[in-house]
């Protein structure tokens, strides 16, 4: 039978949009918001209601996934959509908002009585699609069992770990997380800007390197957009740019020196200015030259 749990989602790029299909596959009534209409109203299509406000699309619902740009945007959306918020709607907060983002958060969510899981996650375009995500989420245990009923539709697993969301351990787990994404993205691309440079087939560098401990998934995939010179984005330039720029701002705060975080920041910054911005963070690449 259909699962009649209403759930909103405000932003529809490319992990929002994934969620909203996922959710509305399995049944749930969804709605979504985007700044922009006409990004959301292909879901449509597949049995998402596609609203003009964000209190339009929270007005009744019993959870609220925000899956926006960074903490800035959430803060919006959510305080435009708070005249439609009910006291102890569960608001699972899964953007990349930055070590110092879920505070404010926290006390917007507490100004209406929101229960607040922090929950971003680990994933890109495909397995968004596939509902293959790790989230990782900070939350009283209370609310667990409701947030379950909507992580386990967009996620694979849910990696607990804090009682409480506005201590900020998921997202500045997420950061660490993101740091690493980050290297091995200017990695594979400074690797292949390199054999370009000395007159090497890059493909002898990947066949090299191939089943051995150097050798990963993600290595490969971004490796295979650079090759082909086609960016469909599941991580953009612009967004990889703002990640590292949270890094940044956290490890100086935790007085750890982020050299690899300040050259990634750096080298999106110079793809972005390239017009790179809304293509995949691999085509950062073209900052090498």
């Amino acid at each position: 039978m259909p699962d009649k749990t209403s759930v909103a989602v405000l932003g529809t790029g490319i992990m929002g949009s994934a969620m909203a299909r996922n959710l509305a596959g399995a049944g749930l009534d969804v709605r979504a918001w985007n700044r922009t209409r006409a990004k959301a109203e292909p879901l449509a299509a597949d049995g998402v209601r596609v609203v003009d406000t964000p209190a339009e699309a929270v007005d009744g619902a019993d959870a609220v996934l925000t899956v926006l740009l960074d903490g800035p945007a959430v803060l919006d959306a959510v305080r435009a959509s708070a005249p439609a918020l009910r006291a102890r709607t569960l608001w699972l907060q899964m953007s990349t908002v930055g070590a110092d983002g879920t505070a404010p958060l926290a006390a917007l969510a507490r100004e209406h009585g929101l229960e607040l899981v922090d929950a971003p996650v680990v994933g890109t375009k495909e397995p968004a699609e596939k509902g293959l995500l790790t989230v990782l989420a900070a939350g009283p245990q209370e609310v667990r069992e409701r947030a379950a009923r909507i992580l386990d539709i967009v996620g694979q697993r849910t990696l607990w770990v804090d009682e409480d969301a506005s201590s900020g351990a998921a997202s500045r787990l997420k950061l660490v997380v993101n740091s690493w994404v980050l290297t091995v993205i200017n990695g594979t691309g400074e690797a292949l800007a390199l054999a370009q440079g000395l007159g090497v087939d890059p493909r002898s560098f990947l066949e090299a390197v191939a089943g051995g401990p150097l050798d990963l998934p993600y290595l490969r995939m971004k490796s295979e957009l650079i090759l082909s010179g086609a960016y469909p984005a599941s991580f953009t330039v612009s967004a990889a740019r703002k990640d590292a720029r949270l890094i940044e701002e956290a490890a100086a705060a935790g007085g750890v020196h982020m050299d690899l975080a300040a050259a990634a920041a750096e080298r999106f910054r110079r793809a972005e200015a390239q017009g790179h911005g809304d293509e995949d963070g691999a085509a950062a690449y073209y900052a090498s030259f």
